[in-house]
């Protein structure tokens, strides 16, 4: 069967004139196409789409300036006051700081002094030393850290290519960072819904970080979560809801710390939506997707997660050199992402949460041959967690008289 990742009707729409598109604020600009890592569940390198072999190992000079000058010609074009560069790989660290430095630099040299730009490199910590630290830091940019959790044990799946585990190097990176909060932005963790949830969520605490985001495994109807068989598309009920449980065992704990709790992300945008505040990111909510991809080479590309769906599910055809970000924010796929509820599949719109979930992650809506047009395959496990944050939520109203958590 031939896919047909963009249905119609994101065209349909474009064409009528019924979309107004929101400005990228978010530019993930690679590094390194190449990861000194070779972890079992990675969507990039063991996923559908081998493309990044294609890809030149480094971004050059020539390319970090010259997605700069896009950068800049973009937040003049839209008035923008304020954008975020995150700066990724594969792993970027992998030619040391320097590159990293550099290319936030090109970045903050180009734009409208006005335009605060915040920087954030995202690294698996493996060559993340002291120097490198005061280096980063001097410069203003945070580091982010992908972790499985807090013990060797949660993280038997992060191993270099000798079949080596990183633990040790991304814990003694994890203490490194806690040492100095200014330059730490938080912990990036993906579910294994194998494990306790409750040992990852306190193991990563006592790590202190400021934040943690648990990220769902990206799977799809295609190609499913571990531990799940292939199925047609739908909000199917019942459903078992593995990761729905392990979220909601972890959200209690964080609700009832007595401590200060570290933000969580994906609990935290939750809670806000039930309040009826609007979302920010793009695992929950309805708010526009207003990030872009930079390739090695300067190609403009949708978020890598699309990668988990099919070989070139990320492309846009545009590159930095030949294109503007405008452009880019007219391809039918960046449409589909910032369309709200007219890129809900009728079940999502008829859903009593489907506010709140918003659909899930696109990337989580793909099925072969019949595109995003679909509920999440978490669907079922993403109802579950925000039907108990809301219980805990109205709970905790009634008897207390408190609303929400910092």
């Amino acid at each position: 069967m031939t896919d047909h990742p963009h249905p119609r009707w994101p065209h349909a729409l474009l064409d009528a004139g019924a979309h107004r598109p929101t400005p990228f604020r978010q530019f993930v600009l690679k590094l390194h196409s190449r990861c000194n890592l070779d972890c079992a569940y990675c969507y990039l390198y063991q996923g559908q789409d081998h493309g990044w072999r294609d890809r030149p190992h480094r971004a050059d000079r020539r390319t970090m300036h010259r997605t700069a000058a896009r950068v800049a010609e973009h937040v003049r074009t839209h008035g923008l006051d304020r954008i975020r560069i995150e700066l990724h790989g594969g792993e970027p660290l992998l030619a040391g700081p320097a590159p990293v430095l550099a290319y936030a630099r090109a970045v903050r040299e180009a734009v409208p002094a006005h335009c605060a730009v915040t920087a954030t490199v995202q690294t698996n910590g493996t060559r993340l030393t002291d120097a490198v630290l005061d280096r980063l830091a001097r410069a203003g940019i945070r580091v982010g850290l992908s972790l499985d959790g807090g013990r060797a044990a949660h993280n038997a799946r992060r191993v270099d290519h000798a079949g080596r585990p990183a633990w040790s190097a991304a814990r003694a990176a994890a203490l490194r960072l806690a040492a100095r909060p200014a330059t730490y932005a938080g912990v990036l963790c993906t579910i294994d819904a194998d494990t306790d949830p409750l040992d990852v969520y306190r193991s990563l605490r006592a790590l202190d970080p400021p934040g943690v985001d648990f990220l769902l495994p990206h799977a799809n109807w295609a190609h499913p979560p571990p531990g799940s068989s292939p199925g047609s598309p739908g909000r199917h009920r019942p459903r078992p809801t593995p990761y729905g449980d392990w979220l909601a065992a972890v959200f209690d704990a964080w609700w009832d710390e007595r401590r200060p709790p570290t933000r969580v992300r994906l609990f935290q945008e939750i809670a806000a939506l039930l309040l009826g505040a609007p979302s920010s990111a793009e695992a929950v909510g309805l708010s526009p997707m207003a990030a872009v991809v930079i390739e090695t080479d300067g190609a403009i590309e949708q978020v890598d997660s699309l990668r988990s769906a099919y070989p070139g599910a990320a492309e846009t055809g545009l590159d930095v050199f030949r294109h503007t970000f405008d452009a880019a924010l007219r391809h039918p796929g960046i449409a589909a992402r910032q369309l709200g509820e007219r890129a809900l599949a009728k079940e999502c719109l008829d859903c009593p949460v489907g506010k709140v979930c918003g659909g899930g992650n696109y990337v989580h809506r793909y099925a072969s041959g019949t595109g995003f047009h679909h509920p999440s395959v978490y669907c079922a496990d993403l109802e579950r967690l925000i039907r108990h944050i809301a219980h805990r939520l109205e709970h905790t109203a009634r008897t207390t008289g408190r609303s929400g958590s910092s």
